[in-house]
């Protein structure tokens, strides 16, 4: 996949950023993740060491909030924002471009799991009617409606409940759950629905 950014882009977007007011990293990282629609996030290795060579050239000052970092443009660093108003223009139109190509990239990928996700799906059902098809016929000791296969059933509801809850918010935790993981899950979870009831009704 291209760079999201040119060379040197990302250093003169985070100057366009803070011409918004001061921020912290955080609050840095989260403006550009929303500038691409989440379709992008930079990590902290990528903008914190473009935020210090940049107070080192002193287009940026610092100052503490409790133990976070406040970024702030100095005078110079609004002189040279507007110096290069051309090359930002440019700048927030490749950023536009590579909106569109990420959000393409990701469309793409989604598309090609849930082709991957709907093909696994009807293996399991198809393994689960002929397991059905294969099994024994009640026992005395465990008769029809006894609530074994029942209660094994609610047990593997549940542990996938537990299981995707934990994940859900390990992934929120981390920022990665967007809209789009929504949607991908919702559709995941209809498609499973209807793999299920067909074996059930096999």
């Amino acid at each position: 996949m291209p760079p999201v950014f040119a060379h040197g882009a990302l250093r003169l977007y985070l100057l366009a950023v803070l011409e918004q007011g001061p921020q912290h990293g955080y609050e840095i990282i989260r403006a550009l993740t929303d500038r691409f629609g989440g379709t992008y996030s930079p990590s902290a290795g990528t903008v914190y060491p473009r935020l210090a060579k940049l107070q080192e050239e002193g287009l940026l000052e610092t100052t503490m909030d409790g133990r976070r970092t406040i970024y702030s443009l100095t005078d110079a660093g609004r002189v040279e924002l507007e110096q290069r108003q051309h090359e930002l223009s440019e700048v927030q139109a490749n950023i536009t471009s590579s909106v569109r190509r990420l959000a393409d990239e990701i469309r793409d990928e989604v598309q090609q799991n849930m082709r991957t996700l709907r093909a696994e799906l009807a293996a399991s059902a198809e393994s689960a009617r002929t397991s059905a098809r294969q099994g024994t016929k009640p026992t005395r000791s465990e008769p029809a409606g006894s609530g074994g296969p029942l209660k094994e059933a609610d047990f593997l509801l549940q542990q996938f409940r537990d299981e995707l809850r934990v994940e859900l918010r390990v992934q929120s935790a981390k920022n990665t759950l967007d809209a789009a993981a929504v949607a991908t899950i919702s559709t995941v979870l209809e498609q499973a629905t209807a793999s299920i009831k067909a074996a059930l009704n096999s």
